[in-house]
């Protein structure tokens, strides 16, 4: 099985309705019904950020986002499927369930 990304993309944070997190819910219980679920979670605002560069042996932090951008991924879900036809309809409900664009993106194999 492979493993993919699928990044809930959104230009405000915690909007989410009640009815829109009752739809994510019953989208999460169907992923782990049908064997997809791996993980999903929701991240805080792009300012609460640090950026770390320690590519030359001395780190540097940096508040906030690393770029400035109308859209962000304020949440995920990584899922398992046996191929990507299978992976882009579970994308589809997704961004149905939350009501957002998604991105769906496989994870590279070694």
């Amino acid at each position: 099985m492979a493993q993919y990304l699928i990044s809930v993309l959104d230009d405000t944070t915690g909007s989410a309705t009640e009815a829109e997190m009752a739809a994510i819910g019953e989208f999460n219980e169907r992923l782990r019904a049908g064997g997809h679920w791996v993980f999903a979670g929701g991240l805080a605002a792009p300012e609460t950020a640090t950026v770390v560069d320690a590519r030359d042996g001395n780190p540097v932090f940096t508040d906030g986002p690393y770029v400035e951008t109308k859209e962000y991924v304020g949440g995920f879900w990584i899922i398992e499927a046996p191929d990507f036809d299978v992976a882009l309809p579970l994308a589809a409900l997704a961004s149905q369930r939350c009501n957002r664009r998604v991105e769906l993106r496989p994870f590279l194999t070694a």
